[in-house]
C-alpha cells in the first residue's frame, strides 16, 4: 500500500489513479447495465400498457441516461487526479459542458418524439396534407430551438460568456428574417390555416377575385381549382391579409328575382300575380321556408314584383332557380300577365313651318 501511495505517474499517486480508474470502469459497467434494463424490462413493461407515451419516453432516455452515467463517472474519476490548475479547471469546464448537452440530448429526443406522435395522430385523422408537411417543419424547429439553449446553458454554466455571440447571431438572424420575410409570412399563413380552419379540402372558396375548390393545402401554398378548372397556386399570406369567402359553409343559397309587369296590370292581377310567385317559390321541393315576395316598385317602364329566397343546401346552384323561373314563366303566361320590356312614347306636334 506504500508503494502505491508513494508511487506517482504525471504527478498523482497510483492509489488515486485506481480509484479514477475504478469509476471510469464503474460507470461504464453500470451504464450497461441500466442500458438493459430499459431495454429489456422496462420496454416491455411500457408495450403492455395502454398508452403509448410511456413507450416514447422509455425508448428516449435510454441512451441519454446510459450516456449521462459515463460521464458522472469520469467525472468523479477525474476529480481523484490533479494536472495543474489550468487543466483542471479546463476539464471543469468541459465536464460540465457535457452534462448540459447530454441534458438538452434527452429534452430534444423527449420533445421530437411527442411532437411526431401528436402529428401522426392528428394526420390520422385529418385530410389535410398540411399536417404531414408541417409536422418535418416544427421538429426541425423545436429541435434547433432546444439545441441551441441548451449549448447556451451549458457554456453560460462554464463560465463562458456567449453575450458576443448572441450578438452576432442576432444581427445575422435578423438579415435572414428580412430576406426570408416572405417565406415566414407563408408559413405562417399555413399555421394559420391549420388552426382556424377557415375552408377545408374540396371547399369552395373565393378570395382576392380567384373563386374555385381547394384541392391542396401545403405549409407555403394552397392550390385552388378555379371555376374554369384552371389550376392556381396562392402563398398562404394571402389567407391572413384578405378577406375569404367560404362558399361551402354557407347554409342556404339566396336568390333574388325581380319580375317587370305591363303598365296597364290592374292592381286585383298585380295580387294575382304576387300569390302566383308565392305559390311558386313555397311548393318547390328544393327551397327553405324562408321567403319574402313584394310589390317593390314603379319603374321606368314596368311594375315590379321582386322574391328572395333560399335554396337547400346540397342542391345545385342552377337547377332550382331554373325549375323557379321556368314555372314562372308557365304560370304567368297562363294567367294571362304580360311582362314588361324596354318601351319609348315619342309625342310629335308638328314640324316648324307646318
Amino acid at each position: 500500500m506504500e508503494f502505491l501511495n508513494d508511487t506517482a505517474l504525471w504527478g498523482n499517486p497510483l492509489t488515486e489513479w485506481l480509484q479514477a480508474m475504478g469509476y471510469f470502469l464503474g460507470s461504464l459497467v453500470m451504464a450497461r447495465l441500466v442500458y438493459s434494463l430499459f431495454k429489456g424490462v422496462l420496454k416491455r413493461w411500457a408495450a403492455r400498457s395502454a398508452t403509448k407515451w410511456d413507450d416514447v419516453v422509455v425508448d428516449q432516455v435510454e441512451e441519454p441516461i446510459a450516456m449521462g452515467i459515463v460521464i458522472l463517472g469520469f467525472w468523479l474519476g477525474y476529480d481523484h487526479l490533479h494536472f495543474g490548475e489550468g487543466l483542471d479547471s479546463f476539464m471543469e469546464h468541459v465536464f460540465q459542458v457535457l452534462i448540459a448537452i447530454d441534458v438538452t440530448w434527452v429534452v430534444a429526443r423527449l420533445l421530437d418524439s411527442a411532437v411526431s406522435t401528436v402529428i401522426l395522430h392528428l394526420d390520422e385523422r385529418s385530410d389535410s396534407s398540411m399536417v404531414s408537411q408541417f409536422g418535418p417543419i416544427l421538429q426541425k424547429t423545436l429541435r434547433s430551438l432546444v439545441w441551441t439553449l441548451g449549448i447556451i446553458s451549458g457554456l453560460t454554466n462554464a463560465g463562458y460568456d456567449v453575450g458576443a455571440l448572441l450578438a452576432g447571431v442576432g444581427i445575422g438572424g435578423l438579415a435572414l428574417a428580412m430576406a426570408a420575410k416572405d417565406f415566414v409570412a407563408n408559413i405562417f399563413g399555413g399555421i394559420t390555416i391549420f388552426v382556424d380552419k377557415p375552408f377545408t379540402l374540396g371547399d369552395r372558396v373565393k378570395v382576392n377575385g380567384i373563386d374555385g375548390f381547394v384541392k391542396e393545402i401545403g405549409i407555403r401554398s394552397t392550390r385552388i381549382q378555379t371555376l374554369e378548372n384552371r389550376l392556381v397556386t396562392i402563398p398562404n399570406h394571402q389567407f391572413t391579409d384578405q378577406v375569404v369567402e367560404n362558399v361551402t359553409a354557407e347554409p342556404s343559397r339566396k336568390v333574388q328575382v325581380v319580375l317587370g309587369l305591363t303598365y296597364d296590370t290592374t292592381p286585383e292581377r298585380i295580387e294575382k300575380a304576387l300569390a302566383l310567385l308565392t305559390d311558386i317559390v313555397e311548393t318547390n321541393p328544393n327551397t327553405e321556408d324562408d321567403h319574402t315576395v313584394w310589390f317593390s316598385g314603379f319603374g321606368d317602364f314596368s311594375l315590379n314584383l321582386t322574391a328572395i329566397y333560399y335554396i337547400r343546401k346540397g342542391e345545385h346552384w342552377a337547377h332550382v332557380p331554373g325549375e323557379v323561373n321556368l314555372a314562372i314563366l308557365n304560370r304567368f303566361n297562363a294567367s294571362g300577365l304580360d311582362f314588361a320590356f324596354p318601351t319609348q312614347t315619342l309625342l310629335h306636334e308638328g314640324l316648324p313651318g307646318a
